[in-house]
């Protein structure tokens, strides 16, 4: 419940600035101001469904071969780097980064390289929405070097990475040595579903409970 109500202080307080995003983004972008608009709708209306999904993103009860319950039940990963698209900076952040929070994730973003005063921008947001400190922190920098460090670096639980082949390449082959869970997204493509982005911002704990004689 404490995080659905973040996430929706963070939708409500991006809503009272959407003109001053949407604004933000045509100067970055070049898009136009009506698009520009869409996007922020869009951005609020992600942060409004990651807050939904924060209390009901529930485990399953599975069927064993033996007199076992056996309990999956999906919990936060720990620490997440993201680094995200150049494309629909404020969508991009929004949807990943609180689909990630919603499940107890802590988060290290690494914004849009063409647009990275969209997320500086959210800080404010985040400022007034109650995020505990810690919790949500954005990184401005070149991506790859960015996602090495990330990858390489072992309190770093996982690392979510939109980008070049290359970049890809990188990021999977600098979370080999620790074992890192990775997951690539190519630039270029739509942003993934939420069902999707929810399955890899957790991980499933199974516990087998014994019945019967």
């Amino acid at each position: 419940h404490g995080k659905a109500q973040i996430l929706y202080y963070l939708g409500e307080n991006l809503a009272a600035r959407a003109d001053e995003f949407a604004k933000r983004i045509s100067l970055q972008t070049g898009v136009d101001v009506e698009s520009a608009v869409s996007e922020v709708e869009a951005g609020i209306e992600s942060l409004f469904t990651a807050a939904a999904w924060a209390d009901k993103y529930d485990g399953a009860v599975h069927h064993t071969p033996i007199r076992n319950v056996t309990l999956a039940v999906p919990e936060a990963i720990g620490v997440m780097g993201i680094l995200l698209p150049d494309d629909h900076s404020l969508l991009a952040l929004c949807k990943l980064a609180a689909s990630a929070l919603a499940m107890g994730n802590a988060l290290v973003i690494v914004p849009s390289q063409i647009a990275p005063l969209t997320a500086t921008d959210f800080y404010q947001v985040l400022e007034t929405s109650d995020v505990p400190a810690g919790t949500f922190n954005i990184v401005t920098g070149d991506r790859d070097e960015l996602a090495k460090t990330l990858a390489e670096h072992d309190d770093v639980d996982v690392v979510w990475y939109a980008g070049s082949a290359d970049g890809q390449k990188s990021v999977q082959t600098a979370s080999a040595n620790n074992m890192k869970q990775t997951w690539v997204m190519p630039v270029g493509g739509d942003l993934p579903e939420m069902d999707e982005i929810l399955r890899h911002a957790t991980q499933v704990k199974n516990i087998w409970v014994p019945y019967g004689g």
